[in-house]
């Protein structure tokens, strides 16, 4: 059985810990906050300029754009975005599966990562799988001109014919309870067999090809843009949800160990007082 001195010297340690975790989440909540409040801005620009995209798509040659061109698929890009830290439940474990899955549906020969976030670099890294390209350390400088240097690779690669379409894994914020895990096709850009495009009578100038032409290039990175809020949003909703259930064990535990303390100190106290009752008794009789 541990001494008393043990058990309060795990008290100690347990409520340090709990002040830590308690500290963290509330950094998390104000992190989540702001990241929130961006990828809310981000995500009505993202959604018209994807819908004005896919109105004109039905109109315009895709031989004019090399983003647009769809092939037979043979070879597979796949993004991976997961954060630097842990400490965030099963955020980056979630993560890491799906693209698991994903990669084992083409092929792990036939797949070529781009690894946005560490925990994601390192799993991949160490498995030997074939990283094109890595981003890490930037989740608190977090900028557009992010997704403008990401896009750029992703687009060099597609285009360069090195691979037939572009996936990405990430996870999309839906509270600060719910991160729902997406995996969808970036490139080539296509239009789903259910999906509802709106017919309307307009006048385009200059016209509806080269409107295509510079339009799918700015949602590419309009689209990694709101692919990495809503995972940086994800991320701190994550970790203040495990930072809080960690809070709450915590709590639970110093309540179980300071139990076991008093047990501990009454057995103590009654073991002393039979020792010197029977001290007692045998001076009586001698």
């Amino acid at each position: 059985m541990a001494s008393l001195k043990d058990i309060r010297n795990r008290i100690g340690s347990v409520k340090s810990i709990q002040q830590v975790t308690r500290a963290m989440k509330m950094v998390a909540a104000a992190k989540m906050r702001k990241a929130q409040e961006r990828m809310e801005q981000a995500r009505p620009y993202a959604d018209r300029l994807k819908s004005e995209i896919l109105t004109l798509l039905p109109d315009v040659d895709r031989s004019l754009l090399e983003l647009l061109d769809v092939r037979e698929i043979k070879r597979t890009a796949i993004v991976v975005i997961t954060s630097d830290r842990g400490l965030a439940g099963s955020f980056n474990t979630n993560i890491i599966k799906r693209a698991e899955e994903e990669i084992a549906e083409f092929g792990k020969e036939n797949v070529d990562l781009f690894c946005i976030g560490r925990r994601g670099y390192e799993y991949f890294k160490n498995r030997n799988y074939n990283i094109i390209e890595d981003h890490t350390d930037f989740w608190a400088e977090l900028d557009y001109n992010h997704s403008i240097k990401i896009g750029n690779g992703i687009i060099s690669h597609f285009t360069s014919r090195k691979v037939d379409q572009i996936r990405v894994v990430y996870n999309e914020f839906k509270n600060v309870m719910v991160q729902e895990i997406i995996a969808e096709t970036l490139l080539p850009l296509t239009l789903d067999d259910d999906a509802q495009i709106e017919s309307t009578e307009r006048i385009y100038e200059p016209s509806k090809e080269l409107i295509i032409k510079s339009l799918i290039p700015l949602d590419i990175n309009v689209q990694i843009w709101r692919y990495l809020l809503e995972s940086f949003a994800s991320e701190q909703a994550a970790r203040m949800v495990a930072m809080e259930n960690a809070t709450l064990n915590a709590g639970d535990l110093i309540r179980d160990l300071t139990r076991q303390f008093n047990n501990a100190r009454q057995a103590a106290i009654t073991t002393e007082i039979l020792e010197i009752v029977g001290g007692a008794e045998a001076l009586k009789q001698e």
